[in-house]
């Protein structure tokens, strides 16, 4: 019969018809599969929806959520995740420990010693169960009898299985009422122990990706200047030997924490923590934290003192009321074939962790105390700086950071560690738009690369629901005297730009050696400015040294052997060819990081009394956990024109504490301003 022609027989067309159905659904089922080897289609949107289901086992002890492509079992009415099943591994948590999902917050009455609570419930809860979506609660509620025993705080711990979806979403409700306890808590974070015997590499972003070293083979090292710090002698995989391991060195910045994880290659599957959201974080966009790190663990921190010290840490006193929603956050899991590369999966992670962030704030989450899209406000304007000492005209915040934050002083964001913030980077023109922010009264903070100091709109913020407020433009005139004479560094509220040395050859993480950007992350560079100066500190003469090589990245003591250290005292040597004797010249002095340190300044005598000092300033240990930088604080100092001369002069800041190895500064910029135009 020729195509198109009538048909003569009926049984024909039914079997052309049978045959284009089964061409239809083998080609559906194959496109299928192929979609399926990462168990999503595409981001956001998993593999098709099977009905989620809750078991209760043994004598309602345990709870299992199970959607068909993950299990995760908790203990009841505990709420601590003891098992998650998942392509064809029984758990990829570490079953030869109790503790594997859990979490935690330290917390202390003042003057008391810390202690650690697992934050257990005491009641178990279907809040929603459906076809499509399970959530749990696991509750906990806070009496005076339990004090001493238990952070006063009333626990929600929340966990929704969602049909199609390859995870587990978890968030929780802390609170504290009305005349409780004083009580500081210096961390809240929830942890993962993984299955050692499947998961060797760890990713936590594009360019810091590596085998990593099992619980054993620390256990079976040398343990360096301090205990998280060890040398690796007999590590199980033998192209370890020789490296220095340390959770700290894969700490991040909040505004980069996004997902980061663990990948097993027998069989191949993936193990990520997905954050879509900073606003339950503290401490601003550029606070560091820890990640995941050799345990194999992976961790979720909402709150911790790293990088900032105590001044961060929540107290509450006087019966202080508190309530927060930390999360949700996802536990996100995802395959490919043995065929296929691994590092899928970790490209795979990053379009998920893209599919959450956009689909914040999430819609299917039921608590009363988590506002959904609609009941947010937003907030835009156009972030401007004037300086006249550099433009006649005001210039673009480019770039800049901008920010709601719980009502406070300029600045104050960056140890604020109670409420919510809401974060955004303006575009080239300073313009700048922050959406979903939760309804409340904030302060409206921003801060940028090339200036100093800290901006603060000069009115409360108040956001309603579906509120749009744009508040124009705004200005911002940076900290300036006069012009300037001279400046060392670059504003960033880093010290990135300085030297950063070579690490000692057998103290090296081979993960940073080549990276330019990471390699203040290497062990024990605070050693190394006394092999660079083992008698003289440090001389900078402006407009012949360089920042980029001749400025240590840190200003630490001398170690002069025998556990013994030595104050350092740096110079910057600056010619004057007249002088104001009358006027007050301006030394401005941004620092990165203090760890219980001290600065002082003499001017011209080292001998002298010092005209400043900034007394003992920090905790926020970076040069130990190897950041480049902690909290910002940014000092002005008048210098009187009398101390000055023509020719040289020579400013010497010395930093005067020295217990110990770790206590120092990091200078983010410094620059003397003229008390008269030029």
């Amino acid at each position: 019969m020729k195509v198109g022609a009538p048909a003569n027989k009926p049984g024909r067309i039914i079997v052309q018809v049978l045959l284009v159905h089964l061409l239809l659904l083998l080609q559906s089922v194959h496109s299928q599969r192929s979609q399926n080897k990462l168990n999503i289609t595409k981001p956001g949107q998993n593999i098709p929806a099977l009905t989620v289901q809750l078991r209760r086992v043994g004598h309602d002890d345990t709870v299992v959520l199970d959607n068909g492509i993950v299990q995760v079992t908790f203990s009841s009415p505990e709420g601590v995740i003891t098992g998650i099943k998942y392509h064809g591994i029984d758990n990829v948590l570490d079953d030869e420990i109790k503790d594997r999902g859990y979490w935690d917050v330290v917390w202390y009455e003042p003057g008391k010693k810390s202690e650690t609570d697992k934050l257990e419930g005491t009641k178990f809860e279907i809040i929603t169960q459906n076809e499509e979506q399970i959530e749990i609660s696991f509750t906990r509620t806070w009496t005076i009898s339990k004090r001493g025993s238990l952070a006063p705080l009333n626990v929600d711990k929340r966990y929704i299985i969602r049909s199609g979806v390859s995870g587990v979403y978890m968030y929780g409700i802390l609170e504290r009422l009305e005349g409780w306890p004083d009580v500081d808590m210096d961390q809240i974070r929830i942890v993962f122990k993984l299955n050692p015997k499947k998961f060797d590499f760890m990713a936590i972003s594009d360019d810091r990706q590596r085998s990593m070293p099992s619980m054993a083979d620390r256990d079976n090292s040398k343990t360096l200047a301090y205990k998280e710090a060890v040398l690796l002698t007999n590590p199980s995989n033998p192209m370890l030997k020789g490296e220095v391991d340390d959770k700290y060195m894969y700490s991040m910045e909040d505004k980069d924490n996004n997902v980061h994880g663990w990948i097993s290659s027998d069989p191949p599957v993936g193990f990520w923590m997905i954050t879509p959201s900073d606003e339950f974080r503290l401490g601003g966009p550029i606070k560091q934290d820890l990640t995941s790190h050799a345990g194999p663990i992976t961790l979720s921190m909402f709150t911790s003192t790293h990088y900032a010290g105590k001044e961060m840490r929540m107290d509450y006193r006087n019966g202080e009321p508190w309530k927060k929603v930390f999360g949700p956050v996802l536990v996100y899991l995802n395959s490919v074939s043995p065929k296929e590369s691994t590092l899928r999966l970790w490209r795979d992670a990053k379009l998920q962790m893209a599919a959450e962030v956009k689909s914040w704030p999430y819609d299917f989450v039921t608590s009363e105390d988590y506002p959904l899209r609609h009941q947010r406000g937003t907030i835009e304007g156009q972030f401007l700086i004037k300086d006249s000492y550099v433009s006649r005209l005001k210039i673009y915040g480019k770039y800049a950071f901008v920010g709601l934050a719980p009502i406070g002083e300029a600045g104050s964001w960056q140890t604020e560690s109670k409420g919510y913030q809401f974060w955004t980077k303006a575009d080239r023109k300073g313009r700048f738009i922050i959406e979903n922010v939760r309804a409340g009264n904030y302060s409206l903070y921003a801060w940028g690369i090339g200036f100093i100091g800290d901006y603060k709109y000069d009115q409360n913020i108040t956001i309603t629901p579906g509120s749009e407020m744009n508040v124009g433009p705004i200005v911002y005139e940076p900290p300036r005297n006069g012009p300037t004479l001279w400046e060392i560094g670059v504003p960033d509220r880093t010290a990135g730009e300085f030297y950063i040395p070579d690490p000692y050859p057998t103290l090296m993480n081979k993960l940073y050696v080549n990276p330019l950007q990471d390699r203040f992350r290497q062990y024990g560079l605070w050693d190394r400015y006394a092999d660079l100066y083992p008698q003289n500190d440090l001389v900078y003469t402006i407009g012949v040294s360089d920042y980029r090589s001749d400025w240590f990245f840190a200003h630490v003591t001398r170690n002069v052997g025998n556990d013994t250290y030595q104050p350092t005292t740096w110079q910057i040597i600056f010619n004057l060819k007249n002088v104001n004797r009358i006027g007050l010249y301006t030394l401005r002095i941004a620092l990165a990081s203090a760890a219980s340190s001290e600065l002082q300044i003499r001017i011209n005598d080292p001998k002298s009394g010092h005209i400043f000092t900034t007394g003992l300033i920090g905790k926020d240990n970076a040069i130990a956990r190897h950041g480049i930088h902690g909290l910002y604080r940014l000092y002005s100092i008048d210098i009187a024109g009398n101390l000055l001369s023509v020719g040289d002069n020579t400013i010497y800041l010395t930093q005067t504490r020295s217990i110990g190895m770790f206590q120092g500064l990091m200078y983010d910029y410094i620059r003397l301003e003229s008390p008269f135009r030029t």
